[in-house]
Formats: structure tokens, sequence, C-alpha cells
């Protein structure tokens, strides 16, 4: 890095570094309210706090993508309260089941990060805040929050373990493409994969709601993995096809 380089880098660690702060504290406050209203083990907030502080050090490192800019930026700030939701949903996991007021709190903080997913974006365009760090961000926290909804569905009790594939399913995807690079080539972005992540999550979270009977949240658990399933399916034939036209068609050179 040149003298400009390193100057604007030291201003970005500063300021992530110091949303990070205010993030934890706010995580940690709302850990600690929660484990006293409903009451939840002392291990919650414990637990909350290292998925937390987990998710931040596992997204570290990609932080340089966001240079140019200099700030965090609030596009980032907005993922980063959906990543403390995440992890405030996280903190639940292996604990009892939920009675119906805890899992009404879970479904509308679940909710909540839902519908943040969109401003983010929103922020990101308008204000000129987009970078290559603000998507990963916020397309890793999407996949976490899946993960942790179909963790928690299943401990409820109300389906089988086969609902923690609509939260494994990306993570396989990402692993299986260190063995085949191919499935590593980008991908045009499409609307349909922003649509089933939503129809994804928003299927999870109904199933956490106190009212959903099991019969109900199998068939709307097994409906959004489906759609699921599909996605990655033309993803991968794709990605399958892309390879085998060569380098030629896709714009690579040996």
């Amino acid at each position: 890095m040149g003298p400009t380089e390193t100057a604007s880098w030291r201003l970005l660690k500063i300021s992530a570094l110091l949303n990070s702060l205010v993030a934890w504290l706010l995580v940690a406050g709302t850990a600690v309210v929660s484990a006293q209203t409903f009451p939840l083990a002392p291990g919650y907030v414990v637990q909350t706090l290292a998925v937390f502080t987990g998710l931040l050090f596992v997204l570290a490192p990609f932080l340089p993508q966001h240079l140019p800019l200099t700030r965090f930026g609030p596009a980032n700030q907005v993922t980063l309260l959906r990543a403390g939701i995440a992890a405030l949903m996280a903190g639940l996991v292996g604990g009892p089941i939920p009675e119906s007021v805890l899992a009404g709190w879970m479904a509308g903080l679940a909710g909540l990060a839902m519908l943040l997913d969109g401003l983010d974006g929103w922020l990101a365009r308008r204000g000129g805040w987009e970078s290559r760090f603000g998507a990963r961000f916020d397309m890793e926290i999407d996949a976490f929050l899946i993960l942790t909804l179909a963790v928690l569905v299943w401990q409820s009790g109300k389906t089988g373990g086969w609902v923690l594939l609509s939260g494994a399913l990306r993570y396989g995807f990402v692993a299986l493409g260190q063995v085949l690079p191919w499935l590593r080539q980008p991908l045009p972005p499409r609307r349909r994969r922003q649509a089933i992540c939503v129809i994804q999550t928003a299927a999870l979270i109904l199933c956490l709601t106190p009212w959903l009977t099991p019969r109900w949240a199998t068939g709307w658990a097994a409906s959004a993995l489906a759609l699921l399933t599909l996605s990655f399916a033309i993803d991968v034939i794709g990605l399958a096809r892309q390879a085998c036209t060569g380098p030629s068609a896709t714009g690579q050179t040996g």
C-alpha cells in the first residue's frame, strides 16, 4: 500500500472498529435484558456474544474490499444490526424449547431482520456506499440467519431434521466449490435468488410463531426448501454449462 492507501485503510479500520464496538454493546445489553425478561439460562448471554464476536472475526479479513471508502457507512451499519439480531437468536440454539411468548419474540426479531435486509442494499445504492465487502457482509448474514432459523425450527419440534438443509445448502455449495473449482465462478445477479431468500426466511419465521401447528409448519418449510433447492440446482447447472463452454465464453484467461 502507498501512503494514501495506508491512511485510507487506517481510517476504515477505526470506523469499522467503532461501529462494531457500539453494536457489541447494544447486543450485550439486549441479551442481558432478554435473559432477565423471559427468563433464559445464564449461558444465553455468553453464547450470544460469542456468536456475534465470531461473526465479526470471520468477516474482518474481507474489510479491505470496502476500500476506497474510508467509513463503514450506513448500509453496513444496518447489516451489522442484522448480524446482532441473528446472534441474539443463535444464543437460543441448544437451549430449552421456547415458550409461546419467547417464540413470538424470536419471530418478531427475525421479522425485523428480514425487513432491514432490503434497507441496507437501498442505502448502499442511494448513498454510493456499495462495495464488495458490503455485498459479502449482507450475503453471509443472510445465510447465517437462515441457518439459525432452521436450527430453531427443528429444535422446536415442529418439523423433522430435514429442515436443517435450508440452512446447510449454501454452506454445502461453498464447501463443494473447494473441491470443484468451476463452482467458484461468479454468478450473474438474479432477482430469483433474492426472492427465494426472502421466501425461505419468511417461511422459517412463520414456523417459529406459536400459532402455526406442526402440520402447517412442515408444509411451509418443505415448500420453501423445495424452492431453495431448485434455485441452487439452476445455478449449479448454469455454472456447469459455463465451465463447459471454456474461458473464451466466460471472459476468463488462462
